[in-house]
């Protein structure tokens, strides 16, 4: 029986509940674990020489194509020993285990010779000799000398057609780690190994090639990778002292150390390139950040050598651990960019000039106080970043409040995130997950509406694919458009847009009519009940039906399943909260849940799938106009009362305007001043013509950034700001987790990490702050907010992190409602809402609908991923994706322009036809800043946060020639995709490795099964 593949994001239990005995000593255990894994612990513990191992990952449990972990088992009192491997053996009561007998180091050798004939060991010469290499520690711990068999050249080239790692199939050994790693961890499916070849090697979709296959670049197989068969380009020929050689010099080098290993044996020259791996500690510093781009919260280790990334390496992250995304894994060219900022920039005329710090505080000190004293402060607005750290959106609403006096402070989680928040507080008090990413893991049903995590936080549904594929939890996807995970789902349907409310509230009243609710949940933990169960009567499956286009048996079935399941885990985006209704969607799929009874237990909830690395963080410390950090209301007189005492100023009492509203204000001539720090506005809002039209009459405005951004043009003074690599700091993650960032780089240039920047200003105007680390900054917030009271540095030390609401002990909180909801009374709140239709609908001049969204390869607009090539090449331009009927109906293959408009403005792009979408149905990605679809987007808003409608937007489509006014001739037919890209290739799904299939071949045996298996020398020849 296979052995059930572990959570990603759960570790086992590892309470004993029995006793095996290991190498005569009595040690407790529990039944049903892997036995690798009491070996390790217990040799760590007793630390004893490590079991080798080669191909054992624990976050991947068992492959069993090494064979060196190989021991005498006897499973029960009075049963014969057999040779079995530890990786693939489950801990019984009572079982007796050996692991260093004679036969067992036959077998352990055996099985290691046979990797060295796949493997050259030239590893003072490999950029993946830095003490971390499998297979050069497992030389060592089994003190291998010599080979039996000669090292076997293979019939392949290297790959180098990816552009960010290549495959060298002769020095591969055949482990199956990248093949499991792609197949059951990020589950794209694409890695084989052909068994039945008489020289085997891993296979891309079938191919030998990576280019033109399905792989999306996640580099899950590199970072499990136990050798240098899969390496970051990045680090070829800049790790070691001397692997920039040239290749003759190198391939000499090599035979002369394969010369002199006969007579001295490996050890003497594992020595050699033990103290060259040691040497590189001088050179390569390595540093755990935190990724900025999704919020799934990815942490690693960034490797740096002066200012080259070598790689990103990540191993103990707690939301990602082994795994990784195109974009944090590779996308880093922003970091050394051409274009970064470096000094300040002052506009003259039409041009922008270099200045000095000074000079740029002089005229920000001169203009903020001339407009604060002509027009009060009110008429300054301030805009904090979902980029960067929790400390800088603290320090940027601080200035705001307690150095200008005024509330108009935002982020823009305005533009995506707040109706989620909203619908979250209204119901259960808090807007934040309820739970972590390994309750998502668990749950026996996830339901994702309006959100495509495959490319938008890959990593998270890295952990759905792999549970649902192995059968642990069903899957059902309410999206227009039939992304990866609706493919993938149990179920998928299609709701008419902006209906999800609709459906929701359809199913609930279905569930409701035929006793499928949890009543005693309900009576314990939730009030308002009667008002919700009246407010569900209009929601018939009739009526859900005729609003929402699903069929009736479809919302039955979902109705059912939901009932049934053991935990539902929903996932919700900005397909959910990008609506007029956005916040009543995001409270009917709360309603739902406290329905049913799925908060207050694990593995359930709501999780609003934040976008960007730290727009949770942002909001949570405060930069909004109505709340202090932690959620803290500004017109509540204590609280007020405790951050004017805590800063010493008097503080506005009103609550101050956000970003949508600032616009407006701007035009009506209220505000005159604004300071955006890390924020592209220009590409993010909504109507970006409207909202240029503002900016560009704004008195002042500073704008503060990595690069000259499109919202720049606008600015009157642009300050340089560090990015995330060249400074320290906290972010928050979807899951509400905290975690540290590290300094891994100076600052390019004058540019100058936002704290830092923030505090200039702040003390040119009046203020005395003296923070020296954002550490001291952190001790001020858990000073004066309850939600992070028990936040500090020590605590987050590392890899640690904590989860809020974090109590002054330190103790946090991974399951959000455990005791109680976030009302004065513990109990939760249904919300009864009504469906009120989209703000635009389609018509007779505009009649198709536009969606629009993110690529997995690409984040927002393309700012920071643009300027990596790889990334760059892979899919160079914006485009639209067109369904297969409207296609054949005007006359557009891919490739084709087209122009699209709407009231609000037109772009021109090229065409992708695909089933993806359907109907009448387009979407459009964001990765452009030349053709950004917010130029066709409108200025209607949700109608309690004021979150853009991004996706209520009625468009016309005009089919261009083929060379149109831009002159892009013979463009036409290739494509709005680069060559290569994944999106045109089929994937090869397989169960991982399919390890069977190589014990079926002729030539293998297990080790130390046959007498010949004995004759390894391990000594060396005596000259």
């Amino acid at each position: 029986m296979a052995i059930p593949r572990p959570l990603l994001n759960t570790p086992h239990d590892r309470t004993p509940d029995t006793q095996v005995t290991l190498d005569g000593v009595t040690v407790p255990a529990r039944s049903g674990n892997l036995l690798i894994d009491l070996i390790n612990d217990y040799r760590e513990e007793q630390q004893h020489k490590p079991l080798p191992q080669v191909c054992y990952v624990p976050q991947m449990g068992p492959i069993e194509s090494c064979d060196t972990c190989i021991v005498e088992v006897s499973a029960a009192p009075g049963e014969p020993a057999k040779l079995a491997r530890a990786c693939g053996t489950q801990i019984t009561p009572g079982m007796s285990v050996v692991t260093t007998s004679d036969i067992v180091d036959i077998a352990q050798r055996e099985a290691f010779d046979r990797i060295l004939q796949n493997h050259m060991l030239y590893c003072t010469v490999c950029d993946n000799n830095n003490q971390n290499c499998t297979i050069h520690n497992t030389t060592a711990v089994l003190d291998v000398k010599h080979q039996k068999r000669p090292f076997t050249h293979k019939p392949y080239p290297q790959d180098l057609s990816n552009p960010f790692y290549r495959y060298d199939p002769d020095q591969c050994i055949l482990c199956g780690r990248c093949v499991e790693a792609c197949q059951d961890v990020q589950v794209n499916e694409t890695l084989t190994i052909d068994w039945a070849n008489e020289h085997p090697r891993v296979l891309w979709d079938g191919s030998q090639k990576i280019d033109g296959s399905s792989c999306v670049s996640c580099g899950h197989c590199v970072n499990v990778c136990p050798c240098n068969a899969l390496m970051e380009k990045s680090m070829l020929g800049h790790a070691g002292y001397l692997t920039n050689l040239p290749h003759n010099v190198l391939d000499e080098m090599i035979d002369v150390v394969k010369a002199v290993e006969p007579p001295i044996g490996y050890s003497p020259i594992l020595a050699i390139s033990d103290i060259e791996s040691e040497m590189r500690h001088a050179r390569v510093k390595r540093t755990k950040t935190v990724c900025t781009y999704c919020a799934v919260g990815c942490s690693f280790e960034v490797w740096t050598r002066d200012r080259h990334i070598l790689k990103i390496e990540p191993s103990h992250g707690p939301a990602n651990g082994i795994s990784t995304c195109i974009k944090g894994k590779f996308a880093w060219g922003h970091i050394n960019a051409d274009d970064r900022l470096v000094k300040p920039l002052l506009r003259k005329d039409d041009t922008f000039v270099e200045i000095s710090w000074n000079e740029a505080l002089d005229l920000i000190e001169e203009k903020f106080t001339t407009i604060k004293k002509q027009h009060g402060p009110d008429a300054l607005a301030f805009i904090a970043s979902s980029k960067c750290t929790n400390e800088e959106s603290y320090l940027m609403q601080k200035l705001a409040r307690a150095v200008i006096g005024t509330n108009n402070i935002d982020n823009c989680a305005r533009y995506c995130q707040n109706p989620a928040t909203k619908g979250l507080q209204r119901t259960v008090g808090y807007g934040g997950d309820s739970g972590s990413i390994a309750d998502i893991e668990r749950a026996g049903l996830v339901l994702i509406i309006g959100a495509n995590p495959a490319e938008n936080h890959p990593v998270l549904a890295t952990r759905v694919k792999r549970s649902h594929k192995f059968g642990r939890t069903r899957l059902i996807v309410a999206d227009l458009r039939k992304h990866e995970m609706a493919e993938r789902a149990d179920l998928f349907f299609r709701p008419n847009p902006s209906t999800d409310s609709v459906w929701l509230n359809g199913v609930a009243k279905y569930i409701l009519d035929h006793n499928l609710h949890q009543p005693k949940f309900i009576e314990q933990w939730a009030n308002h009940f009667e008002e919700y169960k009246k407010s569900l009567e209009p929601f018939t499956l009739e009526h859900t039906e005729r609003v929402t286009g699903i069929p009736q048996p479809t919302l039955v079935t979902v109705a059912n399943e939901i009932a049934a399941a053991n935990g539902v885990c929903i996932l919700f985006a900005m397909g959910v909260t990008q609506h007029t209704g956005g916040s009543d969607t995001a409270t009917a799929l709360s309603n739902l849940l406290l329905l049913t009874g799925n908060y207050m237990r694990p593995n359930a909830g709501a999780y609003p799938l934040r976008g960007h690395n730290n727009v949770q963080g942002a909001s949570d410390l405060g930069s909004m106009p109505d709340v202090f950090p932690g959620y803290q209301k500004v017109d509540d007189e204590a609280i007020r009362a405790k951050f004017e005492a805590a800063w010493s100023v008097t503080l506005p009492t009103s609550t101050g305007k956000d970003n949508h509203q600032m616009i407006d204000a701007i035009l009506e001539g209220t505000i005159k001043a604004m300071y955006i720090k890390g924020e592209d506005t220009i590409t993010s809002d909504s109507n970006a013509n409207y909202v240029a039209k503002a900016l560009s009459e704004l008195e002042f405005f500073v704008v503060q950034d990595i690069n000259f951004s499109a919202t720049c043009r606008y600015a009157n003074l642009v300050l340089p700001a560090a990015a995330s690599l060249e400074k320290d700091g906290t972010f928050t993650s979807t899951e509400r987790r905290i975690q540290r960032i590290y300094k891994a780089l100076d600052p390019i240039g004058e540019s100058k990490a936002d704290w830092e920047i923030i505090q200039l200003i702040a003390n040119r105007l009046g203020a005395k702050w003296h923070y020296t680390h954002p550490s001291e900054i952190m001790d001020e917030i858990a000073s004066l907010t309850p939600l992070l009271s028990g936040v500090t540095y020590e605590r987050l030390e590392g890899f640690k992190s904590l989860q809020w609401p974090v109590h002054p002990d330190g103790t946090d909180t991974p399951l959000l409602f455990t005791k109680e909801f976030n009302f004065p009374d513990g109990k939760a709140r249904f919300y009864p809402i009504e469906y009120i239709p989209p703000s635009e609908e389609r018509n007779q001049t505009y009649d198709l609908h536009l969606n629009n969204g993110r690529l997995l390869e690409h984040f927002e607009q393309g700012s920071m991923t643009s300027r990596t090539p790889g990334i760059r090449r892979m899919t160079p331009v914006n485009f639209v994706e067109v369904s297969p009927e409207l296609a054949a109906e005007r006359g557009i293959t891919t490739g084709t322009y087209v122009r699209l408009r709407s009231p609000y403005g037109e772009v021109q792009l090229q065409a992708l036809v695909t089933d993806r979408v359907h109907g009448k149905q387009l979407y459009m990605t964001l990765n452009s800043v030349k053709e950004p679809v917010n130029e066709l987007t409108s200025s209607h808003t949700d109608r309690a946060t004021h979150t853009p409608a991004f996706k209520e937007s009625a468009v016309s489509m005009e089919v261009l020639p083929e060379q149109d006014d831009t002159g892009r001739k013979g463009r036409k037919n290739r494509g709005p995709l680069g060559p290569g890209n994944f999106r045109l290739a089929t994937r090869t799904p397989q169960n991982g490795v399919e390890i069977e299939r190589k014990w079926a071949r002729p030539d293998y045996h297990l080790p130390g099964t046959r007498p010949e298996d004995k004759l390894v020398q391990i000594t060396s020849t005596k000259v």
